[in-house]
């Protein structure tokens, strides 16, 4: 069957429009229209997530090429990255890539700044918004802001980054020389990793710092077989 003509599409339409009123094609037309609108959004929403993160990898690729203080050097870049789209993943992950230039050259004050330009983002990523609050605390800890370290610590309550915000919790304390309490967070730390036979030994060694043995966890490793065993 051959395919109509567009007059033919023309005369068929208008008699569907006498057949069924011009109400039903008007919700048909508003249909089309959201829906095209949505597909528009989409890719429009797809080109921009690639251009920021074109934009985050070469920030990348200039903090490894800089020699000297790259903090400094790609400051103004992160920035703006921030500020075109203050509330992408893009933005959180060049503030993260900032905090640890600063971090790396012991300006953990800058460290704090850049993390504080994305610690209210309403980007919808759990997890990278844990890992700021994680990173701001030890940034915090770093300049001995004991109190602020504490209350993000707090914010960080998702199972996957838990026991690593108690560990952190714990060194905040031992820091202020407040044992009890970092007994507390550590040992809670443990048990969550126990409970995920999960092993980490510097926890370990950081609870017998403040004389709390622990056992080595039960956790099934794989065999590994040396290459006489394998020929035998």
């Amino acid at each position: 069957m051959s395919a109509l003509s567009d007059e033919e599409q023309l005369d068929s339409l208008k008699s569907f429009t006498k057949k069924y009123g011009s109400a039903i094609i008007s919700g048909i037309l508003i249909a089309l229209i959201a829906f095209f609108g949505w597909q528009y959004w989409q890719k429009k929403t797809l080109a921009e997530n690639q251009m920021n993160t074109a934009k985050v990898q070469q920030l990348m690729d200039e903090a490894r090429a800089t020699q000297g203080d790259a903090f400094t050097a790609l400051s103004a870049t992160a920035d703006k990255i921030v500020k075109e789209a203050p509330d992408s993943a893009q933005a959180i992950q060049t503030q993260l890539l900032m905090a640890k230039l600063a971090y790396d050259k012991a300006d953990y004050a800058s460290a704090e700044k850049a993390l504080k330009k994305v610690e209210n983002s309403k980007v919808d990523d759990d997890g990278l918004m844990q890992i700021v609050k994680l990173r701001l605390a030890y940034a915090q800890l770093a300049q001995k802001k004991f109190d602020d370290a504490i209350k993000n610590l707090a914010l960080v309550k998702d199972p996957a980054f838990k026991a690593t915000a108690d560990e952190a919790l714990g060194d905040v304390y031992v820091a202020k020389n407040d044992i009890e309490n970092a007994k507390k967070a550590y040992q809670s730390a443990w048990d969550q990793l126990v409970e995920r036979k999960q092993e980490r030994q510097i926890l370990q060694i950081k609870l017998e710092s403040v004389g709390i043995l622990v056992d080595d966890p039960e956790i099934e490793r794989p065999l590994i077989e040396t290459a006489a065993e394998e020929t035998e």
